[in-house]
This record gives C-alpha cells, sequence and structure tokens, in this order.
C-alpha cells in the first residue's frame, strides 16, 4: 500500500515538461516496441489506440512524416498541436485538461480483478455504455487494466493508457449506469495507481475540459490539474483513392 504524496518532479522553465507531449514520450519511450514510425511522426496500430504523435508540433517536417504514415485523405487525431499546417482538414478540435498525482491515496481494491484479451467483449460493451474515450481490441495490451464485476457482470474498469518514461496514465475509467455512486471508480484508481507508483512511476490522466464532474472529483482524491491540452481531428492532404469495382 502507498499514501505518501508524490509532488511533481520540477522542471527548468527552460526544458518542456515530458507530459507537454506524453503520447511521442510513450511511443519513443517504454510503448516504442507497439509503435509505427516514419521520422518525426508515430502512432498506436489502429487496434491498440487512435493517437498519433509528432516529435515537434510546430515542425512542418513532423506533418509531412505524419502525411506519409498514415496515407493521404485520411482522418487522424493530434495530440499537443494548436493547429494543422496549410493543405490539412481541421475536423474537430478539442480542450482537455492533464491532471497528475500529488496527494492520492493509493491501495489495492480486493474486490478487483486483472482483465485480460479475454474480457476483451465485455469491456467494449461496458466502453460503448459510458463512453469513457476510446477503447480497441488490443487497448488491454498497453498495460493493467482491472474490474469489478456483479453477479458475474462487469460494472466497473479503470486501467493504464500511455507510459511516457516515469510515467503513467489512468484511463477508461467508467461504471455502469446502474452501479454509479458507490464509489467504484474511486477505488478502482486507487488501486491502478498502487500499480503504477510500485514500479517507481507517478499516476495522471486526462479529461475532457468539459467534464467538469469528473475533474472535480480527481482533485478531491488527490489529483492537480497541471495543464490545459489541445487536440485536433485532422484529414491529411490528398483526396481518398477511389474505390474500384
Amino acid at each position: 500500500m502507498s499514501t505518501v504524496a508524490r509532488p511533481t518532479p520540477p522542471q527548468s522553465p527552460a526544458t518542456a515538461h515530458i507530459l507537454d507531449n506524453a503520447a511521442w514520450a510513450a511511443l519513443t519511450g517504454p510503448h516504442a516496441h507497439l509503435a509505427e514510425r516514419v521520422g518525426r511522426a508515430a502512432r498506436y496500430p489502429l487496434d491498440v489506440s487512435p493517437f498519433t504523435a509528432l516529435a515537434d508540433p510546430a515542425d512542418p517536417r513532423a506533418w509531412d512524416d505524419l502525411a506519409a504514415l498514415v496515407g493521404p485523405g485520411t482522418v487522424t487525431p493530434v495530440t499537443g498541436a494548436k493547429s494543422a499546417p496549410q493543405g490539412w482538414e481541421t475536423v474537430q478540435h478539442g480542450q482537455g485538461v492533464q491532471l497528475v498525482d500529488t496527494a492520492l491515496r493509493a491501495e489495492p481494491a480486493p474486490e478487483a480483478v486483472r482483465l485480460g484479451p479475454d474480457d476483451v467483449p465485455e469491456i467494449l460493451d461496458l466502453i460503448a455504455l459510458t463512453e469513457p474515450g476510446p477503447f480497441l481490441p488490443r487497448t488491454v495490451e498497453l498495460g493493467t487494466y482491472l474490474g469489478i464485476r456483479h453477479r458475474g457482470r462487469l460494472i466497473a474498469l479503470a486501467g493504464e493508457r500511455l507510459r511516457p518514461p516515469g510515467w503513467t496514465e489512468i484511463s477508461a475509467v467508467c461504471t455502469a449506469p446502474d452501479h454509479r455512486g458507490k464509489g467504484l471508480a474511486t477505488r478502482l484508481v486507487r488501486a491502478i495507481a498502487a500499480g503504477i507508483r510500485e514500479r517507481g512511476d507517478t499516476p495522471f490522466l486526462h479529461a475532457s475540459a468539459t467534464n467538469t464532474g469528473a475533474i472535480r472529483l480527481y482533485e478531491s482524491i488527490g489529483f492537480t490539474l497541471r495543464r490545459r491540452s489541445e487536440f485536433l481531428l485532422v484529414r491529411t492532404p490528398g483526396a481518398q483513392q477511389e474505390q474500384t469495382a
């Protein structure tokens, strides 16, 4: 059990924080074995995660590499960029928040069970019901996923997603609507955080800037708002190839 507060490590003002480009740090670090990469752009396999990342979103060469990686006329999400270069279509522009563990009480949840590939159909059903964010058939390969069952049915879930060096993101936090208000999600977040701390990492997470209820909950249990973030859904230059009969 770990209950010690974990302050954010100090950073030089001139040095960008690793969490400022968490997806790139993960894809070129602990998740490099999963990465599909062209030069300054990388992504996860399409059945693992929708995340793509650029070494430097301000570098036009990185955008050229991303276009080569995903192909012409392809819609893809990009994190950490405020705008896309000329020739790219912005399909959606969203805002989020990033929170880090500074005072979370992390502890195991005895009722939680480890989830794996055999549980994916149930996980996908719960994700579709609760919509906590993207979850794909191989997302369980990103880290530890824990669930709580009631009479055999999966009713709550939380797990690990991005893993920049020294950090691990808690994600897919959700509870079936008919079991909310029982603290299940909080217990799973604490349990996932306990495992993260055991290997020496610090937990962090993301939430939509409009999801004020979730943000208040995370702050109440020991997370601190670190930064506001932006994400884009863009279409790469070039028309989609025509389908031939």
